[in-house]
């Protein structure tokens, strides 16, 4: 028995040990009923159910597809392996540890999956970003963590629109809504919630002072269609605000009045999209954004399982932080939930967070 033969059957185990938390079964079944939604001609008649019913199989697929390409890969390779054992071949042994090494990468995301196993996980994420301690410092900071999450966003295949945005009056912002969509966006996301600190020489200090930023990131979970629909808000508790959409430094960016501000009064959640041209698409995208908060302020109040979900909110400042981005005097980045930590701040401003996140979602898992 060679070593890539244990190898394989412990991958092949592994992955039918990943399969149950993904259930797979269950997706399976889930996508042959959503193929039977899509098929009908009336579906498009409402755009957004068609959208939410394409959204949903598609992911639905894109987890079946990898389970099953996953038992694919490690039988060709095991077939490949059986050949070996019957004669030396440089380049089938070539192709075989390739074949097991990139199965192996496979199997680690695959199970990194499995952990994502919560009621929201598999949703898409609404998250605003909000400048903390430290004033046009920490704009500056919070615009520097969108482009962040923008950038791993793009680097892993997901959509990231950004809703709204309030520009800082001399540099950076003060928040930020944006809605991340594509497979587990939600259970990813939420690994990212919480404090973000940064140290740093300032460039807006003419002494060239070190200085410490702080940036809140806070994450839930969006409304399926169904979900949404089941949401009842009673019109007689907006008031609806519709303004000029406004980019850095307060210059206009439409010459109607096409932004929204939805207050919801009871509550106090206040919400705004300015993205959209159209002042009806973004009072849609705003109500599905009030519809989520309030779906999340109702779980918080209805059972005690919201502490798993969301987790502890913390004041945006310092000895708050889930994570410091050291720049100077010396480089580093480190999370204090799992002490992982990277010696190159700028590839993770630049978007590589994986390890953060999956060394989060481990940390989540073990405890």
């Amino acid at each position: 028995m060679s070593e890539h033969t244990e190898a394989l059957a412990g991958l092949a185990a592994r992955i039918e040990a990943a399969k149950g938390f993904l259930d797979i079964d269950g997706k399976r079944a889930k996508a042959v009923e959503l193929e039977a939604q899509a098929a009908d001609p009336g579906l498009w008649d409402d755009p957004s159910r068609g959208q939410d019913v394409t959204s949903r199989l598609a992911r639905a697929r894109a987890e079946v597809e990898r389970y099953d390409g996953l038992r694919t890969r490690v039988e060709d390779a095991q077939a490949i392996d059986e050949l070996l054992a019957e004669g030396e071949d440089a380049d089938l042994a070539a192709e075989l540890a390739a074949a097991v090494g990139s199965i192996a990468a496979d199997v680690e995301r695959l199970e990194l999956a499995a952990l994502l196993s919560g009621p929201y996980d598999d949703h898409d994420a609404i998250a605003t970003l909000q400048a903390g301690a430290g004033g046009t410092e920490s704009m500056d900071w919070a615009d520097m963590l969108l482009r962040m999450y923008s950038r791993w966003a793009e680097r892993d295949g997901f959509a990231l629109e950004v809703d709204d945005v309030h520009y800082g009056e001399e540099a950076g912002i003060k928040s930020a809504t944006f809605t991340l969509r594509g497979t587990n966006a939600y259970g990813l996301l939420s690994a990212e919630r919480g404090v973000h600190r940064l140290v740093r020489i300032s460039p807006f200090d003419a002494q060239k002072r070190r200085q410490t930023s702080f940036a809140a990131l806070d994450v839930i979970p969006a409304l399926e269609q169904e979900e949404a629909e089941e949401i009842e808000v009673d019109e007689g508790d907006l008031r609806i605000d519709v303004y000029r959409s406004s980019g850095p430094g307060g210059q206009g960016v439409n010459t109607t009045d096409s932004a929204v501000r939805i207050t919801h009064l009871p509550s106090g959640i206040v919400v705004s999209c300015q993205n959209e041209r159209s002042q009806l698409q973004n009072k849609a995208t705003a109500m599905g954004i009030l519809k989520a908060k309030l779906a999340d302020l109702e779980r918080q109040r209805r059972t005690e399982e919201m502490d798993e979900i969301r987790g502890e909110r913390k004041a945006v400042d310092f000895g708050s932080q889930i994570r410091s981005y050291v720049l100077a005097p010396y480089q580093m980045v480190k999370d204090h939930r799992t002490d992982a930590e990277v010696g190159d701040p700028q590839r993770v401003l630049d978007g590589d967070i994986d390890r953060f996140i999956e060394a989060e979602l481990r940390r989540r898992a073990s405890a």
